[in-house]
């Protein structure tokens, strides 16, 4: 959204006592700001992929939900909130395995995975999300590689596949 607010952070993703407002200009270089994204593994396997609402960067592209984290939240609290306003689907910051981070030119994507939610009813957000589906992770793999997940996501799955892949089989640290 416009005008939210987010943390600058180093390059380890310590925020710097300093803010920026999305859409303004002049991100200060050499800084970041923290995105979160959740897969979600359902059960049966299959992780849930959304697509971008028309109106968005990357208009119904697909992508696993994520956002920006707020100015003084963190990251796993910003993976939490970012998939409940986007799925309704509701997670605790201690079900979440982290993944990896990936470095952007101004952004700092943290990953984590999700077992265990009720996903039985997805409430999706139309402002964020035009649709959603369930995918063997496989599938995923050939949907982003084929062009069909947006843009940066692309070189964030080709780093963090392998992690992702222990993290859905449940392995994986957590941070």
């Amino acid at each position: 959204m416009d005008g939210e607010l987010w943390d600058v952070t180093d390059a380890a993703g310590i925020p710097l006592g300093i803010t920026h407002r999305r859409g303004d200009p002049d991100f200060p270089a050499g800084r970041f700001h923290v995105v979160s994204s959740v897969c979600v593994v359902r059960d049966d396997g299959l992780v849930l992929v959304t697509q971008r609402a028309a109106v968005k960067d990357w208009a119904l592209d697909w992508e696993f939900p994520a956002g920006s984290a707020l100015a003084g939240e963190t990251s796993r609290q910003a993976a939490v909130r970012e998939l409940q306003e986007e799925t309704g689907l509701r997670a605790s910051g201690d079900a979440l395995t982290f993944v990896g981070r990936f470095t952007e030119e101004s952004a700092l994507l943290d990953l984590y995975v999700a077992h265990d939610l009720d996903t039985a009813v997805l409430t999706l957000d139309p402002e964020e999300v035009a649709d959603a589906d369930w995918l063997p992770l496989d599938d995923v793999r050939v949907r982003y590689r084929a062009g069909d997940f947006a843009q940066p996501w692309v070189a964030r799955l080709d780093t963090l596949w392998p992690a992702l892949v222990a993290a859905v089989r449940r392995g994986g640290a957590t941070r």
